[in-house]
């Protein structure tokens, strides 16, 4: 088994579906990763355990997800050397809001990397390319992954100007 660089971290089982989206985007990328629930608030001791073990278990990036107060990315983050990289998740009457502010409004010395809301695949990028300045395999293969996402960009535009707005749309369905 290889060792994983990346660990993502979520606070409920809820944010799985979100968080999954780290997951894939890693192991596109050749990058490999853990995944587990464990909550700030609800099992305190348990998450300060992961975030201070995680350097001498091998990982070199946290993702983190929660919605509404958001508290797991800035605990982890003020408790490893790591980098942090927070996904606020939609969640609760402010639909994410709450979380966004709660990410990226860290005290002074405890910077989180913060994403859009429900942004686990950009995190899952931004962790690779953080990882690609240690790793050129890594690199290379963001390198492809950006040529793939231009070929789909113009693979559509040619498409579009071949049927029309129309056509392209009635060929989506």
């Amino acid at each position: 088994m290889v060792k994983p660089l990346v660990g993502i971290v979520m606070g409920s089982d809820s944010d799985l579906n979100i968080m999954q989206g780290a997951a894939k985007i890693l192991d596109e990328l050749g990058v490999a990763s853990e995944i587990i629930i464990s909550s700030a608030h609800r099992v305190p001791e348990q998450t300060a355990q992961y975030a201070k073990t995680a350097e001498e278990r091998g990982l070199e990036v946290i993702i983190a997800g929660a919605g509404m107060a958001a508290h797991l990315p800035g605990v982890i983050a003020a408790m490893t050397p790591l980098p942090v990289i927070g996904v606020p998740i939609q969640s609760g009457a402010l639909s994410g809001v709450d979380a966004l502010y709660a990410i990226v409004q860290m005290p002074p010395g405890i910077p989180v990397a913060t994403v859009a809301v429900n942004g686990a695949k950009n995190a899952g990028i931004l962790a690779a390319q953080i990882l690609s300045v240690k790793y050129p395999q890594i690199r290379d293969n963001i390198k492809q992954y950006k040529v793939k996402m231009e070929d789909e960009v113009q693979a559509k535009a040619a498409k579009l100007a071949e049927l029309g707005i129309e056509g392209y749309l009635k060929s989506k369905k």
